[in-house]
């Protein structure tokens, strides 16, 4: 039976509702990631006296542990379902945000005794504490503890994410609408550097922690009252009720009921699909981290700028990341108008975002005429990456019945986190040798000669991920629950 032959309503739109929700999440989300990135190398490093391995320390224990939480945050959200693990996710990050804006005080508290005092107190504090190295550890670890908790709660909005995107958007259409609620990563890198900045030299760099972390309380209040499920909520009519489960009527009724079983926890590490996903995130997304929490200092290492100077470099280039969008569009193209089955469209349509990242080979090399360049040209790599995480997440539910999509969506963010701890870690090393030893590497010397090693790794990784993908998953074969 058609979908319009099961009503002749008008067709109502609430899923774009929902839609809209996981963006302004996804936003807060990497508002919340952007702050230490952006603080740190004017604020922060020199308040502690961090080198770049001391903050790629922190990045890299981040890395790590959200990868451990992801492990356990899709299960947590199958458990918890959609709207209950949502709000405990964004409820638990943005405490954790919030934390870190008391690091300080608490570091004058354990190495001086001085607990009850102000965030310009503890700085004073701080500064007249003779033993550098211990402000060093003890800072580290804190922030690393802020961090967990962050962490924590940020291991949830993808698998939280990604199962509101399968219940409420038909295969055919997840890949845009999870490009669109993605694209709240790109506007929340965009409009971190002019909020964070301002407000970290108006009020100081633990005001930023504060004020970006309770926008999470504010988005909790909206979702109360906005998310149910599809054929319990009122805003959504019989024909979007339809449209929305198209994929199910056309099934038997034999795949319909096994897709409403659950899959066991650990036979999900025995399918090809979740391996494939999982690599596919291991290869990539430490590059998008590395831009993330990196750039900042890059632009200061490397161009000269800092602070509020950079607020201009880093807004054009999440606005070049923006195209992104319309990496949602390409795979529905393929299906649509090509007629293949949507693991083969998302997977052509990954392979042609894989060579953009190349141009990062020279996103250096040209930065020598105008950092301009190097700006746009690391724009459109970001851009190239966030088209092909909409899609790589979106071969999970293509792949896995409605009940594993947050599971396995967060085995995949555990893989992700773990490459990005390497890169994090590799990183933070790599500048502080280079820098130190004035090494010279293609052309490069010094701490420069460090980025551009990096910068190699993040030009290769998307094809090497998209060839294991393709060998562990030659074919579209969704996994059914038995």
């Amino acid at each position: 039976m058609s979908i319009n032959n099961l009503s002749n309503e008008r067709r109502t739109n609430y899923r774009w509702v929902i839609c809209a929700m996981l963006f302004f999440a996804t936003t807060v989300n990497y508002l919340d990631r952007q702050v230490l990135s952006l603080t740190w190398p004017l604020f922060i490093g020199p308040e502690f006296g961090w080198t770049n391995d001391d903050y790629g320390t922190i990045t890299a224990w981040f890395s790590i542990l959200y990868a451990v939480c992801m492990l356990f945050a899709g299960k947590f959200v199958d458990w918890m379902d959609t709207k209950k693990g949502f709000l405990w996710a964004i409820g638990i990050w943005s405490v954790g945000a919030c934390l870190h804006a008391f690091c300080g005080i608490a570091t004058s508290g354990i190495l001086a005794g001085e607990w009850f005092v102000t965030f310009a107190e503890a700085k004073e504090t701080i500064g007249r504490i003779g033993d550098g190295a211990m402000v060093v550890s003890v800072s580290v670890v804190l922030f690393i503890f802020a961090r967990f908790v962050l962490a924590l709660g940020e291991a949830g909005n993808f698998p939280a994410a990604i199962k509101a995107t399968a219940e409420y958007f038909p295969k055919k259409d997840r890949a845009f609408s999870t490009s669109i609620f993605n694209s709240g990563a790109t506007i929340g890198a965009m409009i971190a550097p002019a909020c964070i900045l301002y407000i970290a030299e108006l009020w100081g760099w633990e005001a930023t922690f504060i004020i970006i972390g309770v926008l999470g309380f504010i988005w909790m209040g909206f979702w109360v009252f906005t998310y149910k499920k599809p054929d319990r909520n009122p805003g959504v009519n019989a024909a979007e009720l339809a449209y929305i489960r198209q994929d199910a009527l056309t099934d038997d009724a034999t795949a319909t009921a096994s897709a409403e079983k659950k899959i066991p926890f650990l036979r999900c590490f025995g399918y090809r699909q979740t391996w494939a996903f999982a690599f596919g995130k291991f290869m990539t997304d430490g590059v998008w981290w590395f831009y993330l929490f990196w750039m900042p200092k890059y632009l200061q290492t490397v161009f000269h700028l800092e602070g509020t100077a950079q607020v201009l470099p880093l807004t054009v280039l999440y606005t070049v990341v923006m195209v992104s969008i319309y990496g949602g569009w390409l795979p529905s193209y393929f299906i649509r108008r090509r007629g293949m089955d949507p693991y083969a469209g998302r997977m052509r349509s990954m392979l042609i975002f894989a060579f953009f990242p190349l141009l990062a080979l020279f996103a250096q090399p040209l930065g020598g005429y105008s950092y301009w360049l190097t700006v746009v040209i690391i724009g459109i790599a970001g851009a190239a990456h966030q088209a092909w995480s909409a899609n790589i997440f979106s071969t999970v539910g293509d792949m896995f019945p409605r009940t594993a999509i947050a599971t396995v969506t967060g085995i995949g963010g555990m893989a992700g986190g773990l490459g990005s701890f390497f890169v994090q870690k590799a990183a933070g090393k790599i500048f502080d040798y280079t820098g130190r030893t004035n090494m010279r590497f293609l052309g490069f010397e010094g701490e420069p000669s460090g980025y551009f090693m990096i910068f190699i790794f993040c030009a290769a990784a998307y094809l090497i991920g998209w060839v294991v993908m393709k060998s562990l998953v030659p074919r579209y074969k969704p996994i059914s629950a038995e």
